[in-house]
């Protein structure tokens, strides 16, 4: 009977999940964060998506988000996203990697 325990422990050991055991895996690293400081020059510009381009090729950005006033957006941090803040007129008003 015990040897059919231990066997029993020993089996399900191999299958423990490895964040069971003590490991942690680690996250892979965001390939490249979002620089919104060369943007400067487009504040008060109408958004379109030429400019939309020109914004993620400028910033480094991976993905671009834009945020009209009373949006609702999500809180999570992502340090290669482009936020993009625009009026009810559609003009920029401000940009933010994050």
């Amino acid at each position: 009977m015990r040897i059919v325990l231990v066997a029993a422990l020993l089996a399900s050991a191999g299958c423990t999940p490895i964040e069971m055991r003590g490991e942690k895996p680690v996250p892979a690293p965001i390939a490249a964060a979002c620089n919104a400081d060369s943007l400067g020059d487009l504040v008060g510009k109408r958004a379109s998506d030429a400019r939309a381009d020109v914004m993620q090729t400028r910033s480094g950005a991976r993905t671009l988000r834009w945020i009209a006033p009373n949006t609702a957006v999500t809180m999570d941090f992502r340090p290669d996203r482009l936020n993009v803040y625009v009026d009810a007129k559609g003009r920029i008003e401000r940009f933010t990697c994050a």
